[in-house]
Formats: C-alpha cells, sequence, structure tokens
C-alpha cells in the first residue's frame, strides 16, 4: 500500500510539478498568476482534443502547452502592459478559462483517445520499492525529470536565468544595462503558462485519459501555494509536488486495498495542507520571496 501511494504521488504529482515550475519561473519575473488554474483547464482541453484529431499524444502535449501560455499570454498583457492588479487578472483569467472549455469541451465528453500508457524503464523499474515508485510511469513523469534541473540550471546558472531573476529582485537594474523588464516577464509569464498548460494535458492524457468540465479540480491553486512551500526553488518544487501528489492518490489507493474511509474527508486532504503550508510557511518563505513580488504582495495587503 505504501509502495502504490508513493508511485501515486509521482504519477499523480507530475501534473503539480509543471505547474509549480511554470509559476516559479512567472514569480521569479515578480508576476503571480492566480490564472494557473484556467492554464491547466485549457492545457488539458488542448490536449485532449489535439490528441483526438491528430492520434498522437506528443502532439497533444504541444496543444496543451499552446493553449496554457496562450491564456497566459492574455494575463501578461494585462498586468506587465496594461498594469492590471495581478490578482484579479489571474482569477478572471481561470473564470475564462471554465466557461471556454465547458463550452467547447462537450464534444470531447466520453471520446476515445490514444493516450500516453506506462513504460517500464530496464533494470531500473526492476529495483525493489525504487522501481515501481519512480520507474514504471508514462513518458511525461519521465520529463519531469529533467526538466527540474534544466530549469534549475536556466535559473542559477546562465545569462537568461540572470534577467529572470533581475525582474524580481531589480527590475530597475534591467533598464540600466540595456534590458527589457517587460520583454522578460512577458517570456516569463508565457512560458510558465505553457508548462502548467503540459501539467494540464498530463492529467487528460496521462492521468485520467479522459476529459470533463472543471477536471483541474484545484490542482493549478494547489500549485500556486507550492511554489510558497517551495521557496520559489525548482527542485523544492518537485519534492512538494510528489508530497501533495501523494495526499491526492491516498483515497484511490486505501479504497482499492479495501480500507472503508470516506473519500470526501481523503479528498480534502490536499487542500488542508495547502491551508496548513499556507499558514505555517507563509511569513517565513516572504523573506526568500523576490523583492518585486514582495510589492505586488504589500499591494494586496493594502
Amino acid at each position: 500500500m505504501i509502495i502504490d501511494i508513493l508511485s501515486g504521488g509521482v504519477r499523480g504529482g507530475t501534473s503539480l510539478l509543471f505547474a509549480g515550475l511554470g509559476e516559479t519561473i512567472s514569480e521569479r519575473a515578480g508576476v503571480i498568476n492566480l490564472g494557473t488554474e484556467g492554464a491547466m483547464l485549457v492545457g488539458a482541453l488542448g490536449g485532449y482534443a489535439v490528441t483526438f484529431h491528430t492520434g498522437s499524444p506528443w502532439l497533444g502535449v504541444l496543444g496543451g502547452a499552446a493553449a496554457g501560455a496562450l491564456l497566459a499570454l492574455v494575463h501578461a498583457v494585462l498586468v506587465v502592459s496594461r498594469g492590471a492588479n495581478q490578482y484579479a487578472s489571474g482569477l478572471t483569467l481561470f473564470f475564462l478559462a471554465l466557461g471556454l472549455t465547458a463550452l467547447f469541451g462537450v464534444d470531447y465528453v466520453s471520446r476515445q483517445i490514444t493516450a500516453f500508457t506506462p513504460v517500464k524503464i530496464p533494470v531500473l523499474g526492476d529495483i525493489p520499492v525504487v522501481g515501481p515508485v519512480l520507474f514504471d510511469h508514462d513518458p511525461l513523469v519521465y520529463a519531469g525529470y529533467v526538466v527540474v534541473p534544466l530549469v534549475a540550471w536556466v535559473m542559477f546558472r546562465t545569462r537568461a536565468g540572470l534577467l529572470l531573476r533581475s525582474a524580481g529582485e531589480r527590475a530597475d537594474a534591467l533598464g540600466v544595462n540595456g534590458y527589457s523588464v517587460v520583454a522578460v516577464r512577458y517570456a516569463a509569464v508565457v512560458s510558465g503558462g505553457a508548462l502548467a498548460g503540459i501539467g494540464g494535458a498530463h492529467i487528460s492524457i496521462a492521468y485520467a485519459n479522459s476529459w470533463f468540465e472543471n477536471m483541474i479540480a484545484g490542482r493549478g491553486f494547489i500549485a500556486v501555494s507550492l511554489v510558497i512551500f517551495a521557496m520559489w526553488h525548482p527542485v523544492n518544487v518537485l519534492l512538494g509536488a510528489y508530497l501533495f501528489g501523494a495526499a491526492l492518490s491516498l483515497a484511490s489507493v486505501l479504497q482499492a486495498n479495501g480500507v472503508d474511509v470516506n473519500q470526501f474527508a481523503l479528498n480534502a486532504i490536499p487542500f488542508l495542507m495547502t491551508l496548513v503550508v499556507l499558514t505555517v510557511l507563509g511569513k517565513r518563505t516572504l523573506r526568500k520571496a523576490p523583492d518585486e513580488l514582495l510589492k505586488v504582495l504589500e499591494t494586496a495587503k493594502a
């Protein structure tokens, strides 16, 4: 049972991982996107629709990324170019995504697709405990293993990462050195939305293998709080995503093993964890937040 929970944490946490990485990139540039839930939702529908029409789940991933990036682009226009309130813009886009996916997704309910299937890695997949937990999953799970160190390397070891962090820490320094803060933030928000879209696509074409209305069910908001839990570091996002993923998988694993528990109470655990994280770690982790992000938070408090 423990192995099933841990394995389910990795599989179920992968969508949170991609969305959390995307939000980390955006917030490192000084922009909060509460529309991550919406980006995951349009990514789930976009990924499912493209997979249905093309028969290729890999093209579905690209479709999900494009849909998430497009919604995030609207957020970037509103908050970076037009100076709109970041919280209001993100929530508005979430409700927009909710309505659009309900409208255009009705044609894909109960449709069959060629979804991703688990691929057991030879040798590694046969290692006791570690094998079934880490090396017997769909390809997007393995992609997550690669994306995390890649994002960390870009963020902390490259000029692009320095520009990204400067946009969130010392935006005025970018202008002095001839760089555009607007361009950096656009790139961060849009790429963050693309990753969130991939997270949504993972749910529809690799995890649930179906499409239904509002299937993200709050995972995007969990991903936003996950960034605070991770203190804006990609490696910590991975650990937190799998922790929250284990909580999400707990209900199904216990029921599959014949444990008589209240499913609705177990389904509430990830959201209770989110509240605990925000309550216990909120003020402590604010010290690690980018300075430009703190300005946004202070404006919201005022």
